[in-house]
């Protein structure tokens, strides 16, 4: 069973930084690709990030300059470090992996979520 497990989330001011981990556990690393997403109330969820396993790397146009990835795959564990964050980027952030194969990722197992806000 695929268990995805995020930390990180939390309270900042906006120009802050936060990182958020994600560890997979139920499968063997290397059979899927890892995603970000997020999400706010009343919109639909929001993809933010992709790590390829050939350590690509895609973002959303809305935090390409801000937000960057990682994955120590000795651990099974991914990584968004999100910087000069600002209060629109307030959502609960979602890690997920997915088929490599597939674009744009559809959040094939998603985590539960954690909370970032940012305040003016």
């Amino acid at each position: 069973q695929v268990n995805l497990i995020e930390t990180g989330g939390g309270s900042v001011q906006a120009g802050g930084s936060l990182r958020l981990s994600c560890k997979g556990s139920g499968y063997t690393y290397g059979t899927w690709c890892m995603d970000w997403f997020r999400q706010t109330p009343g919109k639909e969820r929001e993809f933010v990030g992709h790590l390829g396993l050939d350590s690509s790397i895609k973002f959303a146009d809305s935090v390409r300059d801000r937000f960057t990835g990682s994955i120590d795959s000795t651990k099974n564990t991914w990584y968004l470090q999100m910087n000069a964050l600002k209060p629109e980027d307030t959502a609960v952030y979602y890690c997920a992996v997915d088929d490599c194969h597939l674009w744009p990722p559809e959040a094939r197992h998603l985590g539960q979520g954690t909370q970032v806000t940012v305040s003016q």
